[in-house]
């Protein structure tokens, strides 16, 4: 059982680790700088985290747990048309430059990282079935759901790439928008 008091510092470590990561970049910050900003030892750290990998798949959890639940705000308002569910996901969905900083480091690291690339693809694998639970409840007769959610996140990666190369969020929703049309109009 996760005490209060746990969960709470296991939060601060999270929301602090965004911070350094984001500022220093995830390859560079270190152990002591994430409990420096968090206002804790070390040792709270370890009884957290078995390292910084491990804390990394913990935001990136929360992370696909906040899109999982844009999608399902999305799905779930009253007006289900197609260009109204596809608005509304642009509209909500996650574009947090920081966010986006820090994944896009965390992937190379996993790129050069065979056991980690594992973990991360176990780690996306959810979110992409997570995806195609969403798709299945739209009016659309999608042929390969399965397929639609990995190109739907091919999307969304795609437009986040270009986030950060522009840093203009309204034309990242747009062309959010154009891709999501495309992708389920097919």
């Amino acid at each position: 059982m996760v005490t209060r008091r746990r969960a709470e510092t296991r939060g601060r470590l999270l929301d602090a680790a965004l911070r350094v990561f984001a500022d220093k970049g995830w390859g560079q910050a270190r152990i002591e700088e994430i409990c420096e900003a968090a206002g804790y030892t070390r040792g709270a750290f370890y009884s957290n985290f078995a390292s910084l990998d491990e804390l990394f798949f913990a935001l990136y959890d929360d992370r696909a747990e906040l899109i999982a639940a844009q999608l399902t705000a999305a799905l779930a308002a009253p007006d289900r048309s197609f260009r109204s569910v596809i608005a509304r996901t642009a509209d909500t969905l996650l574009l947090d430059r920081d966010w986006l900083l820090i994944k896009t480091d965390f992937l190379l690291h996993a790129a050069r990282n065979p056991q980690v690339a594992g973990r991360l693809a176990e780690h996306r694998a959810r979110l992409r079935e997570a995806i195609e639970q969403r798709l299945a409840t739209l009016p659309l007769d999608l042929p390969d759901v399965p397929g639609t959610a990995r190109a739907v996140i091919a999307a969304y990666d795609g437009v986040t790439v270009q986030l950060l190369l522009d840093a203009d969020v309204n034309a990242a929703r747009a062309w959010l928008t154009e891709l999501l049309t495309t992708l389920l109009v097919r």
